[in-house]
């Protein structure tokens, strides 16, 4: 079983930064994909960006190229999201999830159905 515990949610303005946080449980955490997605209320659940943890390769969204940085600190079995320039759009419930890469490969995707393993989900509210 793969466990994953989320913080740095918030409220913040407009252009304003936030770091999120997702530790994952131990013997789970090597050659895996973990990723951070997001869904607004009556919006489809969109991933924002993916890192591969063995080799540390990301992969994002369009909407935040430029604004969102995700890393890794694999001593602590963790995964950030540094974001940026933070827009009202950008205002979701941001989950962390992992998996195995698709097709056994070494890369990540943006599919959510991609991922089994999620976690509770941290609200980011961005204000004008």
């Amino acid at each position: 079983q793969v466990q994953l515990v989320e913080s740095g949610g918030g409220s913040v303005q407009a252009g304003g930064s936030l770091r999120l946080s997702c530790a994952a449980s131990r013997y789970s955490y090597n050659r895996m994909c973990m990723g951070w997605f997001r869904q607004a209320p009556g919006k489809e659940r969109e991933g924002v960006a993916t890192i591969y943890t063995g080799g540390g390769r990301t992969y994002y969204a369009d909407s935040v190229k430029g604004r969102f940085t995700i890393s890794q600190d694999n001593a602590k079995n963790t995964v950030y999201l540094q974001m940026n320039s933070l827009k009202p759009e950008d205002t979701a419930m941001y989950y962390c999830a992992a998996d195995r890469p698709p097709y056994g490969g070494t890369w990540c995707s943006l599919r959510s159905a991609d991922f089994g393993y999620w976690g509770q989900g941290t609200q980011v509210t961005v204000s004008s």
